[in-house]
């Protein structure tokens, strides 16, 4: 358990070294067995996601039940990922972040669309299953306000909180952490086309065909080493 605390505290440091987590706000989870989670809790003594470290990676329970000693409390939207893993036996991990770049493109109207392929596979791959919004910008702190955002999620792998974050889900915290970087490429692209002026054609057919699936190890797992390997360079490496 010791390590997978320590790798939810990486994608927790990940996302904010990457601009998708501001100062204090936003919670990793990891699921353990059929009622059971870990989470990204606030300690008395909380610096922001940049600084988490895996003592701040907490066990909560699906039924409500948590025991977070020393001080520890969960965050306010722990029902996004209580809801969330109840409906969704398939989901293994949950991000929720809050990159403006998202959330921006979304209050511009802009809706991401598969407009490029190699360049970025998965976040083409992405753009091209679409990504749900959940339309409320409330504080999802209620266990019906998670079943809305677990509702608005569907089968998908993203979803946008409109005027607030996203969600991402995945089978390993590696694949939902490259899954919320992917969504906010997606939106920086989108609104830097829109603010070029641009209205590119979705790609064709044929060009997404040819689209091989690169599989996890490349997908997920190398790119989580090079992200963790920048924490590293910068000093943020656990």
């Amino acid at each position: 358990m010791n390590d997978l605390r320590g790798v939810v505290a990486t994608a927790c440091r990940m996302l904010a070294h990457q601009g998708l987590a501001a100062d204090v706000l936003g919670h990793v989870s990891v699921r353990l067995d059929a009622d059971r989670i870990l989470l990204r809790c606030r300690g008395p003594a909380d610096r922001g996601l940049l600084f988490t470290v895996p003592d701040d990676i907490r066990v909560v329970h699906l039924d409500g039940r948590v025991d977070v000693a020393g001080g520890y409390a969960v965050p306010n939207e722990v029902h996004i990922h209580t809801e969330l893993f109840r409906a969704r036996p398939d989901v293994q991990a949950i991000v929720h972040a809050h990159p403006s770049d998202v959330m921006v493109a979304d209050l511009a109207g802009l809706e991401p669309r598969q407009v490029f392929g190699a360049y970025n596979i998965p976040a083409s791959r992405l753009a091209y299953r679409g990504v749900p919004v959940y339309p409320r910008a409330v504080l999802i702190r209620t266990p019906e306000l998670g079943r809305a955002v677990a509702a608005a999620v569907g089968e998908s792998a993203a979803c946008i909180l409109r005027g607030h974050g996203i969600v991402t889900a995945g089978e390993s915290v590696e694949q939902a952490t490259m899954c919320a970087l992917d969504l906010a490429e997606l939106s920086r692209i989108t609104a830097e086309i829109k603010r070029l002026g641009g209205a590119p054609e979705p790609l064709p057919d044929k060009d997404r065909d040819e689209l091989p699936d690169l599989g996890a190890s490349f997908n997920d797992s190398s790119r989580w080493r090079h992200y963790a390997s920048r924490l590293e360079i910068a000093g943020l490496a656990l």
